[in-house]
């Protein structure tokens, strides 16, 4: 069932507010009253006729305070009317009169005054109602207790359910006694143009629930309203009576709003925007949104709505590393959508990207001038900072920061420092921006990079044409010892084995006894096994992405393999990933190198690199084959332990297996595996639960 989620209507006036409408059930008015209080309403509506103001010789009730309240009056489940509540506050107005000749006649007056004083009051109320073409008065009896009775003080409340108007109308309330003691209180009120609209939620679907009578006709019309510029259509429809409009979550933007209108002529068109503050609708406009970069200076950011952002120059080295803001000397801009931008800039180059950042996050990045200007340079970019008194100073924007040239930094822009100088007052540099304040230099490293790999060549070729000549004078010789290396190369890989990285989700703690298991009987295969059970202390001081990044790095040089144990938590971790991008895997913890590793493991399958590198597993009492998601069915996707021959194959690669032994340690590694797999399905529960729980991870998405 869909679960509600609010409800929007207007208050008095043209602001929108968030406020529950009551449903009253049939077409009877009713009355009642504060605690103490009696109340009846007369049968049938009444003369309006208020009459003159008397004076009150005792105290009397009067009406001093009205409030009105919007409901439903429903006469069937889908067939409301709005009704106007009215809620009436009284109070005891004048005091008791003191006789004139109460010193005459003493204990005498006070006898003939104490039966009045304690007797309790009542009043007749009548409540007056204008709202064109329709006109009502009705009247109702209050009596108050003796005990409530006191001059100047408020008794309490009278609400009368209700007065039904049209949507759009103005009406105007009075009430007052008869007789009337004072000046008859008024009220004046334009009724909301706007029909009562229900927003739900349910799954991944909105509804959008008109609740209005089938008579009644509307104009529905769902539009951005962008700030920067005209606002956008995108839905319309003239709808009549009760409707659902259903919208994917997908669809929501911060600034979608909804504009409703009676279909009558000069009708007030009423618009409200429910999903200003919605995440779902801000994690969606960045997902919309695209950054263009124009040629030759130009850029543009297109959006369904205005983005609290800001965009900034960067500049990316070849070397790769993260794109270095050029802040300052050029400021930062405040983002305007769908309108094209430029930048100071003299020339352009490729290095130069375009960063859009949100409350210190950078959110997009483009570096298409690329497209244009060619691939990445290896250029050294100089910044030159201008102060008063015609002074300057030059720096070399690297990794580490800005590096003064002809310092003694052991950069490689101090080591060229002299030379980098000479290039820049020769013309050799491309001025890319220059302003009263400083100014931008690209200049070359290639040359400086021919000369170093020259000497290499050179050096290489000496050592090529000796190596020949030594060949050619102990050719026998060579023979013997090529074949000695080649018998030690073999027996040093047997012995070292194959190295695998193993690769798992914290579950609990028995899964990772059982993870330990696994990771302990392939050492004795022999497999060169790297987990982080067995390295809590690097993972503490380098942090889990890190750690990760180096062990992937070194087991794929070395010709390894990476293996991924697929359980309940990591089926869920990678559907999490899939869906909500690499920010899904921030809230976990320290320790958990799978939730990091994410971030470099499915770019791997899903840009076609990860055949060869990546192996999977998963223990087949505790996951199905089909809760694996099909991104990983690319690579070899193994149950253990009913295939760990298969699995131990994979492991060792094809040059390295050995089809005799292969079934005895499978063997073994079962074996050293039961256990463990034993303590885990316990907690995990039976087989059957731990499929269950696989599927549920499988059937998120």
């Amino acid at each position: 069932m869909p679960v509600p989620w609010f409800l929007l209507s207007l208050a008095l006036g043209r602001s929108p507010v968030v406020l529950s409408l009551e449903r009253l059930a049939g077409p009877q008015d009713a009355v009642r009253c504060s605690p103490g209080l009696s109340c009846h309403l007369w049968d049938g509506d009444v003369l309006c006729l208020p009459g003159s103001i008397v004076s009150a010789p005792e105290p009397v009730l009067v009406p001093t305070h009205l409030q009105t309240e919007l409901v439903l009056r429903c006469h069937q489940e889908t067939d409301c009317e709005l009704c106007v509540r009215v809620v009436i506050h009284l109070t005891v107005h004048g005091h008791w009169e003191k006789p004139e000749d109460e010193e005459r006649f003493g204990r005498a007056a006070d006898l003939e005054l104490e039966e009045p004083r304690n007797a309790s009051l009542q009043a007749q109320v009548v409540l007056s109602f204008q709202a064109y073409p329709t006109a009502r008065c009705v009247l109702l009896e209050v009596q108050v207790p003796a005990a409530l009775v006191q001059p100047g003080q408020s008794v309490g409340s009278v609400v009368f359910d209700c007065f039904e108007a049209a949507l759009g109308a103005e009406v105007r309330i009075w009430s007052y006694t008869q007789p009337r003691y004072k000046k008859e209180l008024n009220f004046t009120q334009q009724l909301p143009a706007l029909p009562w609209l229900n927003v739900s939620a349910d799954g991944d679907d909105v509804h959008l629930v008109l609740e209005v009578s089938e008579e009644q006709h509307f104009g529905l019309s769902l539009y951005w309203n962008q700030v920067q510029g005209p606002t956008k259509p995108w839905w319309h429809r003239n709808l009549t009576g009760p409707q659902t409009i259903t919208l994917n979550h997908t669809d929501l933007v911060p600034c979608l709003c909804i504009q409703v209108w009676p279909l009558k002529l000069d009708s007030v068109r009423t618009s409200i925007c429910p999903f200003r503050k919605d995440p779902r609708a801000y994690r969606n406009l960045w997902r919309a949104t695209r950054l263009q970069l124009l040629h030759p200076l130009g850029w543009r950011l297109d959006a369904p709505c205005s983005l609290p952002a800001e965009a900034s120059l960067c500049w990316q080295a070849l070397g790769g590393g993260p794109c270095q803001s050029l802040v300052p000397p050029l400021p930062r801009e405040n983002v305007t959508v769908n309108k094209a931008l430029d930048f100071p800039l003299l020339k352009g180059h490729p290095n130069l990207c375009v960063q859009v950042s949100s409350w210190e996050k950078v959110q997009l990045q483009e570096c298409l001038w690329s497209d244009s200007l060619g691939p990445l340079k290896d250029d050294m970019l100089l910044v030159e900072t201008r102060g008063p008194q015609a002074n300057r100073s030059l720096c070399a924007l690297e990794l580490s920061g800005c590096t003064p040239l002809l310092s003694r930094a052991s950069t490689r822009a101090a080591r060229l420092g002299e030379q980098l100088l000479q290039d820049l007052q020769s013309g050799q540099c491309l001025q890319l921006w220059d302003d009263d304040l400083g100014a931008l230099w690209a200049c070359p490293m290639d040359k400086y990079i021919h000369q170093r790999w020259a000497l290499v060549w050179l050096a290489c070729l000496l050592f090529a044409a000796v190596l020949f000549l030594l060949l050619l004078l102990k050719k026998d010789h060579v023979k013997v010892w090529l074949r000695l290396l080649k018998e030690d190369v073999r027996a040093g890989v047997a012995s070292r084995g194959r190295a695998a990285l193993l690769l798992y989700s914290a579950d609990n703690a028995d899964f990772e006894r059982l993870v330990g298991a696994l990771a302990s009987a392939l050492c004795q295969l022999p497999l060169r096994v790297a987990v982080d059970l067995w390295s809590r202390r690097e993972l503490s001081a380098q942090g889990a992405l890190a750690w990760f990044h180096a062990q992937r790095r070194q087991t794929l040089q070395e010709g390894g393999v990476v293996v991924l144990l697929f359980s309940p938590g990591a089926v869920a971790l990678c559907r999490e990933w899939l869906q909500d991008g690499a920010s899904a895997t921030g809230a976990h913890g320290p320790h958990d190198a799978f939730a990091a590793s994410l971030n470099c493991v499915l770019p791997d399958f899903m840009q076609g690199r990860a055949p060869g590198r990546y192996v999977g597993a998963y223990f087949d009492s505790l996951l199905r084959r089909d809760a694996v998601p099909s991104l990983f069915l690319a690579v070899p996707v193994l149950a253990l332990p009913s295939q760990l021959p298969d699995f131990l194959r994979a492991l060792q690669g094809p040059g390295l297996s050995h089809p005799g032994r292969l079934a005895d340690r499978a063997e073994q590694v079962s074996q050293a595996l039961q256990p463990a797999l034993g303590c885990c399905v316990g907690p995990l529960g039976t087989p059957e639960t731990g499929r269950e729980m696989g599927l549920e991870a499988g059937d998120e998405t």
